[in-house]
């Protein structure tokens, strides 16, 4: 049960994960700090306070609160990422230190309780809330690159007026253990 659970989980991060770059691979280097209005966030301020979460969530994961003392989350919303290599070594290095986190997990320690902000969790609670936490601002990220192609934005998931025809396609395979990055374009 906990290493499918682990393994599912995975897959999930690795969905949302693929869905940013996708969406990265779309927008030139200057609209990746392109912002709707003053108060709303661009991409590249969005993957700053997802790298900042994440270094701090899954840093010492099982034997340090999740909100590090070094953590500076206002500055995280601020334009501090001003090239797309920046964005994406923080990009990658956040993933990195999240999957080895994950990897770090076993049959042994699964019951371990963690901590964010002196509040108890379970290993899958502390992980869950993380997961729904990034899909939300990668959905936002996603948002933004549409935003900002407009008629150019090529879907990442299935195409509007697309459905029939993905559906067609899947269920021409038959059953089968599939990925979740399998559906992205």
């Amino acid at each position: 049960m906990q290493e499918n659970y682990l393994h599912s989980v995975r897959k999930q991060f690795e969905y949302y994960k693929v869905l940013g770059e996708k969406t990265f691979a779309q927008v030139t280097d200057e609209e990746l700090l392109w912002q709707y209005n003053p108060e709303s966030n661009s991409i590249a301020i969005t993957v700053n306070h997802l790298w900042g979460n994440m270094m701090s969530r899954w840093t010492d994961f099982l034997t340090a609160d999740g909100e590090k003392e070094w953590r500076q989350r206002d500055l995280e919303f601020e334009s501090v990422i001003q090239t797309r290599e920046e964005l994406d070594r923080k990009w990658q290095e956040g993933w990195n230190c999240l999957f080895t986190a994950l990897e770090s997990i076993t049959p042994e320690n699964f019951s371990t309780q963690v901590y964010i902000r002196n509040q108890a969790h379970s290993i899958p609670d502390a992980i869950n809330r993380q997961m729904m936490h990034y899909a939300y601002h990668i959905g936002q990220i996603v948002y933004v690159g549409r935003m900002i192609k407009g008629a150019n934005w090529k879907s990442l998931s299935i195409p509007k007026g697309g459905s029939k025809a993905f559906n067609q396609q899947k269920f021409s395979k038959g059953k089968h253990d599939g990925h979740f990055t399998d559906d992205i374009k």
